[in-house]
């Protein structure tokens, strides 16, 4: 009698201590995925801002060229860089964290930054450009797009670091192995001048 009571605490106890093993475990879990779900959703943002951005380049070339007839290589290139761009967009889109993704897109967006920076230089010797209505609106626009991509990115960077920690702490470092959460990499910026909006100037 007494040794099936011993027995029965004692498989009472494995129940106990395999449930409390099983919670712990489903609880670093949830937590690896809340940590992915929010860096996704912080990209969200940034896809709509590069959007609205990559939007309003095709009406700032259309202004432009009524005015820069002899700088069609600049604004052929600033149309180029534009559809490099989208398409890193796209498959950032469809694979948020993912390193080469992210290396793209930060690629793409650095090319299109620096066209973008030729003809705002260029403008500068067209004073009715510059003088342009439509034109200084959507510089104004594009400015305040830049301003709104840059805290977008800061926010998913953050939320890729929680991610990226979380993942690397011992012991969710095990759970993240046998669920294969992979490492999620940042949307850096290797050009400083991306780092601010293009210069514009009236």
């Amino acid at each position: 009698m007494e040794s099936a009571l011993g027995l029965w605490l004692v498989a009472c106890i494995g129940a106990v201590l395999l449930g409390a093993i099983v919670l712990w475990l489903v609880s670093l879990y949830n937590g690896l995925v809340r940590a992915r779900n929010a860096y996704k959703n912080a990209f969200a943002q940034i896809d709509v801002q590069l959007t609205r951005r990559h939007d309003l380049i095709p009406n700032l070339v259309e202004a432009a060229k009524g005015y820069m007839r002899h700088e069609r290589e600049t604004l052929d290139a600033v149309i180029s860089a534009r559809s490099g761009a989208v398409n890193a967009q796209a498959n950032a889109t469809a694979n948020p964290g993912d390193p080469r993704a992210m290396q793209q897109l930060a690629g793409a967006e650095n090319m299109l930054t620096q066209t973008l920076g030729r003809l705002f230089a260029l403008q500068e010797a067209y004073p009715d450009l510059k003088a342009n209505q439509n034109m200084m609106q959507l510089s104004e626009e594009l400015a305040s797009t830049e301003n709104k991509v840059a805290f977008a990115r800061q926010h998913f960077n953050d939320a890729v670091m929680t991610y990226n920690n979380k993942r690397e702490s011992f012991p969710a470092n095990l759970v993240a192995g046998m669920f294969g959460f992979q490492p999620a990499a940042l949307f850096e910026v290797e050009d400083p001048g991306h780092r601010q909006a293009p210069r514009v100037s009236f």
